[in-house]
């Protein structure tokens, strides 16, 4: 006999407003646990130290979850100057101090702006990447470094603003993969003072934004899972960029069954598909002869 699951199942996406220091997988354990829900996941960790927008999935949504993996992500972050340290953090040991007080606004605008478009980026060894199977931060935190491949990541937007000398706040859109440490300490690099973060807040992710994220105590100060499962986002906000297509019912059934269906579709590419009462049932790709093929589906 196999185990019951424990929870209900519970289908949606809860943007969250992460707190500093709980960890993303905490996160999830929390609201999961606030939700009584089943299933669940996240769509890309967040530092303990970071705060902002994490998404988490729920049941049918973590079928999803990729999709905003693969998101560019918009930031707002902290920057000192003079000052390196161990992890690229303000939680890092000071490698390193300089005197900045030569710095001014526009040296580091213009320093801000150089790193605009597809640029390199050495993972830093306080990360998760993995090396020979070991977390790069294990190996970190035993005074061990290894070698990193370079990455080529996209910085689409940056702007500087707040600078008082030797601290400023710099806000971001990159893609997938970006490390927002290495791209501050690669500005205090550019000017020769060095720099680490001291703050950072994720601001979007995908089209997904912060303004509607709710907090943990907001969450909890509901009370029961029905009244928390009111502040879920349906599982198709992880795909309102995609086209989306309805189905009839004879159509949406054998849909569901995994059959490509030759509806001569003028849509391209991925697509989310309902049924005729706006069900979401799945995504699928539309090939150049107009066939809907399945892609995942939502068991019903």
């Amino acid at each position: 006999m196999g185990r019951t699951k424990k929870g209900d199942p519970v289908d949606g996406v809860m943007l969250l407003d992460k707190p500093l220091g709980m960890s993303s997988n905490g996160a999830v354990q929390k609201v999961r646990r606030l939700l009584n829900a089943q299933k669940a996941g996240h769509t890309g960790t967040l530092d303990p130290m970071a705060t902002g927008l994490l998404p988490l999935c729920f049941g049918n949504a973590t079928k999803f979850s990729a999709d905003l993996l693969d998101a560019d992500k918009g930031y707002t972050a902290r920057v000192k100057l003079g000052v390196t340290t161990t992890t690229g953090d303000v939680e890092g040991e000071v490698l390193e101090t300089r005197d900045v007080s030569g710095v001014t606004l526009e040296a580091v605008e213009r320093a801000a702006r150089s790193f605009l478009g597809e640029i390199e980026q050495i993972p830093p060894m306080y990360s998760a990447l993995k090396k020979d199977g070991r977390c790069l931060y294990e190996l970190a935190r035993r005074g061990e470094t290894v070698e990193r491949e370079p990455r080529r990541v996209v910085i689409r937007e940056i702007t500087v603003s707040d600078f008082d000398g030797e601290s400023f706040t710099m806000s971001t859109l990159v893609s997938k993969g970006t490390y927002i440490r290495v791209l501050a300490e690669d500005i205090g690099r550019a000017l020769g003072t060095g720099a680490h973060l001291t703050a950072l807040r994720r601001t979007r992710v995908g089209h997904l934004t912060l303004d509607k994220a709710v907090t943990v105590e907001t969450l909890e100060a509901l009370g029961t899972p029905e009244a928390v499962r009111v502040k879920l986002t349906p599982s198709d906000a992880l795909l309102s960029t995609l086209e989306p297509v309805r189905l009839e019912a004879e159509a949406a059934k054998r849909f569901l069954f995994g059959q490509c269906l030759p509806l001569g579709l003028a849509l391209r590419g991925r697509v989310r598909v309902y049924d005729d009462a706006g069900m979401l049932l799945g995504t699928a790709l539309v090939d150049e002869r107009g066939v809907l093929a399945p892609e995942r589906l939502i068991a019903h």
